[in-house]
């Protein structure tokens, strides 16, 4: 979190995210004018719709009250999920991004795209050409998922299927939820701005 009333505000806002079924992807709060903009990015395995948004702001919206202490004055709430743009900066992004294709710089070497498969604690599996290759996201400098028009090739899928299966049982146990749901389909950004007098 980048400022310090961000950082005391995390938990809370972030118990409440959870508490309505969701994850607290990131927080940030800025000074605008006479109030303050308090911006919550949510996420979850299949994606945030519009009225899981407004659930999600009401929710936040009556824990920040119950805290309006901290905010000291009146604030603009804004909670949204993350848009394509968003960085692969985390295991969970990259769960999440499953089947989809990614544009990935790595902290060495040139750049590359690929599709993702299997997300493990340290390293994604991903479909390179006609490779699959282990990348581990201490080695990733910016990985971004790229728009697709088209569903992906069958066959892609199905390589990237076995791969997870054959990981599957090699490990005998993958922790629950670590192979992803998402299923690569499209994610809209989803917004929702609400005003709080105070």
């Amino acid at each position: 979190m980048p400022n310090d009333l961000a950082r005391r505000l995390e938990p809370i806002v972030a118990d409440a995210v959870s508490g309505v079924g969701f994850e607290l992807d990131a927080l940030d709060v800025q000074q605008a004018a006479r109030r303050k903009v308090v911006k919550v990015v949510v996420d979850s395995d299949d994606g945030v719709g519009l009225d899981e948004v407004a659930d999600i702001s009401r929710a936040v919206s009556a824990r920040l009250d119950e805290h309006d202490h901290l905010l000291a004055g009146s604030y603009t709430l804004e909670v949204t999920s993350p848009g394509l743009d968003r960085p692969l900066t985390a295991q969970r992004h990259w769960r999440r991004a499953r089947y989809r294709r990614v544009r990935v710089a790595p902290n060495q070497g040139q750049e590359f795209t690929g599709r993702v498969g299997h997300a493990g604690e340290h390293a994604a599996r991903l479909l390179v050409g006609s490779q699959i290759r282990d990348v581990r996201y201490a080695d990733v400098a910016h990985a971004t998922i790229e728009v697709e028009f088209k569903q992906p090739p069958s066959e892609d899928l199905k390589r990237l299927d076995d791969d997870a299966a054959e990981i599957g049982n090699a490990a005998d146990a993958l922790p629950t939820g670590s192979a992803g749901t998402s299923g690569g389909r499209p994610r809209k950004n989803r917004t929702q701005s609400k005003e709080e007098p105070r």
